[in-house]
């Protein structure tokens, strides 16, 4: 006779075992209808999971996010179901729910086209129609195995064959064809999914993502509670894709990659221009806040990146080299160790303590060639980085001070929509977990200090200490992970760094792992999506394009550039023998905010003719008018 506790505290007594269906039924029958799954003392389960004993029930529908991501998971089982009715042969492997849908990989001869996915999506709504019901049974792991190696699923027997014996195989019918080993939950029957899908495009993926291994073909697909919010969706896709920072980067002329130096950026002279204007920006704003700027060797030898704990724990990801003297040095893979040994360099007191140390650090680390992504996924790049050393009463004053920093150089940018995400201990880790223990109650109460959304991400912390990532949302309502601050009790010890404290005696001080841009490369591609290419004009890598009406304006419009360059804006004349209109047409796909209009008015009148990116208006104003409002609107904020 199972009491089942709600949500809300009531209590629902049955006179014997019940299903959440049962549940779902006894507190109305509008939530039955809308039931997808449930929770039993926190752990998810299907609907018809058999409930024996007292405990605590929680009903999700497809306004929770845990529906959501149920309604996704049935989605991909039931494409991998319509995919091997249509092209019997083909093996399925995994396929799991990721953000905002889902994919399946597939073992097949033959490549999926865009019609082979239309195809797909018809027999999908077929199956849905039929509301195919689901069953979940517990195989034995020899049973599992003879099974799919017999059907010719050969990567679904290997799966198994690496499963730990101790962990329960369950297999998930749906209907009474398919079926797929799988941990669930599942929904009952097709027909809850509903029709709010979209099979959305193919690529490549190895199995198991080593490029040793065959490569299978994967469906990506998206699932949605309701049409519009699948509809909002895709207009958000597509709206991403008119932003794709790649693009915009060839019209605007900033940059390239090259299959020579993959994920290696090849800067052109509007992007280095770009990327030094916020370097400066940064370098001021760090300045005021009492950094001091170092730079510190891109190469260094293996023994200190064994003493710092980064060769055991990154060691995989870092491009190494062997001298003539079989001495192994590798290009570094992130600033920190090489700041601590200016660090200590000299006694340091307490009373130099917080010593902030920044340094604009190129970096490199292996990424496999398909998880690169133009700017936001490189093997090359440059961090933003500071560390402070300080006391651990510090610590926390600290943490503000960096995360008011942050958001306060986030909103010059134009991003004011930010939140937290604090990550503590992961598995692998250095140091005691007394050390944790210090680390993680200082930043967290950093944290709640700052009075801003916060979610925990448990066991997503560095390998040497706990982390809050930067999270902030675009134009087009997406989050981008940023900066980054983390406390680090351990790596400051294991590289001898220490400082003289009140008494006499020698203590080691906790270092603060700050970035607020997180790499140059990546901030860049996120400020090009954010704002289309239409950059603020004080970080416009060219501002200003002076554009004579024909040559004989050439000498005018070549002093009106100069004028301009000498007041700080960033200016260019374009002389070259083409008409007016398609000047003005190849600037303005180039994205260059203002555009100067000269010919004998403005000649006779010392003036140009402003025409603004995005806008056919055009208006008259005298030069040096222009150069006063231009000049200021130019420089950075303070």
């Amino acid at each position: 006779m199972p009491t089942i506790t709600l949500p809300d505290g009531k209590n629902i007594e049955f006179p014997k075992e019940v299903t959440g269906l049962d549940v779902a039924e006894k507190i109305s029958k509008s939530l039955l209808k809308q039931a997808l799954i449930m929770s039993v003392d926190g752990e998810l389960k299907d609907l018809y999971f058999s409930i024996k004993k007292d405990c605590s029930v929680k009903i999700f529908t497809a306004k929770d996010s845990e529906g959501l991501e149920v309604i996704r998971h049935d989605t991909a089982h039931i494409m991998a179901m319509a995919v091997q009715e249509l092209y019997p042969g083909t093996q399925v492997t995994i396929g799991p729910v990721i953000e905002n849908g889902f994919y399946y990989d597939f073992a097949r001869k033959e490549p999926f086209t865009e019609d082979d996915l239309d195809k797909i999506e018809k027999k999908m709504s077929e199956i849905i129609d039929k509301d195919v019901k689901t069953r979940r049974e517990v195989w034995k792991r020899d049973k599992a195995i003879s099974h799919f190696k017999k059907i010719g699923e050969n990567y679904k027997a290997e799966i198994i064959e690496s499963i730990p014996e101790s962990e329960e195989l369950t297999v998930y019918h749906h209907g009474d064809t398919w079926h797929d080993l799988c941990r669930g939950p599942h929904l009952v029957s097709s027909g809850k999914i509903g029709k709010a899908f979209k099979l959305t495009k193919v690529a490549g993926a190895y199995w198991r993502g080593d490029s040793k291994n065959e490569m299978l073909q994967r469906i990506y697909g998206t699932s949605w509670a309701s049409q519009k919010d699948l509809d909002n969706y895709l207009k958000r896709i597509e709206e991403a894709e008119k932003r794709d920072h790649r693009k915009l980067g060839k019209e605007m002329d900033l940059f390239h990659f090259r299959e020579e130096s993959p994920g290696s950026v090849f800067w052109h002279e509007k992007g280095w221009a770009l990327f030094q204007k916020l370097i400066n920006y940064m370098k001021m704003k760090q300045d005021i806040a009492g950094y001091k700027e170092i730079n510190t060797p891109e190469v260094l030898d293996r023994s200190l990146w064994e003493k710092s704990g980064h060769w055991e724990k990154f060691g995989a990801n870092m491009y190494t080299s062997t001298t003539p003297d079989e001495k192994i040095f590798a290009i570094k893979p992130m600033n920190c160790p090489g700041c601590v040994e200016v660090f200590n360099q000299g006694l340091k007191s307490y009373k130099d303590l917080p010593l902030k140390m920044s340094e604009f650090g190129k970096v490199h680390r292996y990424e496999p060639s398909g998880a690169l992504h133009g700017l936001l996924r490189v093997r090359a790049f440059t961090q933003d980085d500071a560390h402070i050393f300080c006391t651990e009463d510090q610590i926390t004053k600290e943490c503000l001070i960096v995360t008011n920093l942050i958001l306060e150089i986030y909103k010059d940018l134009g991003f004011e929509d930010v939140v937290l995400k604090y990550s503590d201990r992961p598995e692998l880790r250095v140091g005691d977990d007394s050390v944790w223990d210090k680390a993680e109650a200082a930043l967290l109460e950093a944290v709640k200090a700052t009075k801003l959304e916060y979610t925990i991400n448990k066991g997503e912390g560095a390998f040497y200490g706990p982390k809050i990532e930067f999270v902030l949302r675009d134009a087009i309502g997406r989050d981008w992970q940023c900066g980054t601050l983390q406390v680090d009790f351990n790596l400051p010890g294991r590289l001898g760094a220490s400082y003289v404290d009140k008494d006499g005696t020698k203590k080691v001080p906790v270092m603060l792992h700050r970035a607020l841009f997180g790499s140059l490369e990546r901030f860049i591609g996120i400020l090009i999506e954010n704002y289309s290419g239409k950059l603020p004009f004080w970080i416009s890598p060219l501002q200003v394009t002076v554009i004579p009406v024909s040559n004989d304006f050439d000498k005018y419009a070549k002093e009106v550039n100069v004028k301009i360059k000498k007041n700080g804006i960033s200016c260019d004349v374009d002389l070259r023998n083409h008409n007016l209109n398609y000047k003005i047409r190849e600037h303005s796909l180039k994205k260059i905010p203002i555009l100067l209009i000269c010919g004998k008015k403005e000649v006779d009148s010392n003036s140009v003719t402003i025409r603004r990116l995005d806008s056919n208006k055009q208006e008259n104003i005298d030069l040096n008018n222009f150069i006063k409002t231009y000049s200021a609107l130019s420089k950075s904020p303070n």
